[in-house]
């Protein structure tokens, strides 16, 4: 399979009228931003566009766009930001109202406004993840008690994040996503919204529309990310175009990071059963 690989977002934009861009891996790594992405960004907006953010990010809107200002990433690189975590919400609410948390007390604030009690984990009806409780020193080996007791229950997993993993730096962190995994294959419920799922991708669709002043077709819609089960599925599943950012998260299983060797690169995105109208090593 020949794919295309191009050296700027400007050489294919023209073709589109909304850009859905992935966050993590592609305008930063959690540690810094790569300012030539946020500024392709910026120039799609400048070009007519409607620019909205798509992320798995666990947290509503408004805490994202703080990270991101506190990367350097400038507000004017984007219109909007739709997250995991807001459309995760929707499953929160038409849930049970005892919920038991999984993850950082950074991520609480998914609840706000909310007619839920966090509870412990005894008395809840409920799991809602937004990851591990501590992604610097635990994996999900050390889920695996924990897991087996909420699946003897019986209870719903909400997953917030489905990313498995992500980059910080040079590292990469289990999400609450590993866990979703671990435990569907208990044979316990999971309900996600998130990429690759639709929900994200109806929201990210109503905001561009809110954005140019009138509907938008799925074939005028580019979808930009670097992960394989989220970024790429999601856009292949709700038809829309993709741009494969090749120097992300599978950087190292065709060649090195920043040297994706481009037969492997083929054979990889082949196997996934994946056609990218483009690839390109980092947004520019």
């Amino acid at each position: 399979m020949d794919i295309r690989q191009i050296a700027n977002l400007a050489e294919i934009s023209g073709g589109y009228d909304a850009v859905f861009c992935d966050v993590w891996g592609v305008l930063h790594n959690g540690v810094r931003s790569w300012p030539a992405a946020w500024k392709a960004l910026a120039a799609a907006r400048e070009a007519g566009k409607a620019v909205v953010l798509i992320t798995n990010a666990p947290r509503p809107a408004g805490p994202v766009s703080e990270q991101l200002a506190s990367l350097g990433v400038p507000d004017e690189a984007y219109d909007d930001i739709v997250t995991s975590g807001d459309v995760t919400r929707a499953l929160i609410s038409e849930g049970a109202r005892l919920v038991f948390h999984i993850g950082p007390d950074r991520d609480t604030s998914l609840y706000d406004g909310l007619d839920v009690e966090l509870v412990e984990e005894r008395e809840a009806s409920a799991v809602v993840c937004t990851g591990l409780f501590d992604d610097n020193t635990e994996t999900p080996a050390d889920y695996g008690e924990l897991l087996q007791r909420l699946r003897a229950r019986n209870l719903p997993f909400i997953c917030a994040n489905p990313d498995i993993v992500v980059e910080r730096g040079d590292r990469l962190i289990y999400c609450a996503g590993a866990l979703a995994k671990d435990y569907g294959l208990m044979g316990g419920r999971t309900l996600i919204a998130g990429k690759p799922h639709a929900p994200i991708y109806r929201e990210a669709m109503a905001r561009a529309a809110k954005v140019l002043g009138r509907e938008v077709g799925r074939d005028r819609v580019l979808a930009i990310g670097d992960g394989l089960t989220t970024d790429v599925k999601g856009a292949m599943d709700y038809g829309i175009d993709l741009l494969f950012i090749s120097d992300g998260i599978h950087a190292r299983e065709y060649g090195t990071p920043g040297n994706p060797d481009p037969e492997k690169l083929a054979a990889h995105l082949d196997g996934f059963g994946a056609h990218p109208v483009a690839t390109m090593k980092n947004l520019a």
